[in-house]
């Protein structure tokens, strides 16, 4: 079975809209403007990239990274892995040439087949929505935040408000910054 792995840049308040700069959004950018760069706190986010087997995202995110992470160095790693996009209404024609191989999944339904097939962990990135949506479905295995010292009030959040059981998580690895930003590595407890 196959680690289904949500990392997210946080707010303090469980905002994850924007942080790169995204337009549309009122706080758009808010990992890097509002908040001192320190090389060490995001050492995570390349250690995923070498520990991943494949990435996932939603539609959206998918059309957010798919112009511009395969020619970004820092994502080198991500451009041969193969990738999984979770929509009902992206097809084949939509997707990009140059970033390697690229699966369509219509349904959480596929995602759990996904899962339970060979091959290393799966690592979610941005996809507010499909991040809801698997951890209430139950197909997240660990979460990787990097939890930023901001309150940005509105946004698309990370989890999800269903009226639904506790569910425990497991701190797994901890640090915290001088800039504020707090690492935190949970495993879901089933």
């Amino acid at each position: 079975m196959r680690t289904l792995i949500s990392t997210a840049f946080v707010s303090l308040d469980g905002v994850v809209e924007g942080p790169g700069g995204e337009p549309g959004y009122r706080n758009s950018g808010w990992t890097f403007k509002d908040v001192e760069f320190l090389p060490e706190a995001y050492e995570l986010k390349g250690r995923e990239q070498t520990e991943a087997a494949a990435m996932m995202m939603g539609r959206v995110s998918y059309e957010a990274f798919s112009p511009v992470w395969p020619g970004m160095a820092e994502f080198a790693d991500y451009k041969v892995m193969p990738k999984y996009v979770v929509s009902t209404t992206l097809t084949d024609g939509d997707l990009v040439s140059d970033w390697g191989e690229t699966t369509i999944l219509r349904s959480l339904d596929e995602v759990a087949a996904l899962k339970e097939t060979d091959g290393g962990p799966i690592i979610v990135h941005g996809s507010a929505t499909l991040n809801r949506d698997l951890s209430d479905a139950g197909l997240i295995d660990r979460y990787h935040l990097l939890v930023f010292p901001l309150l940005l009030g509105a946004g698309k959040r990370l989890f999800s408000d269903t009226d639904k059981d506790a569910q425990k998580l497991k701190l797994v690895e901890h640090e915290a910054y001088a800039n504020g930003i707090q690492k935190n590595v949970f495993d879901v407890v089933r």
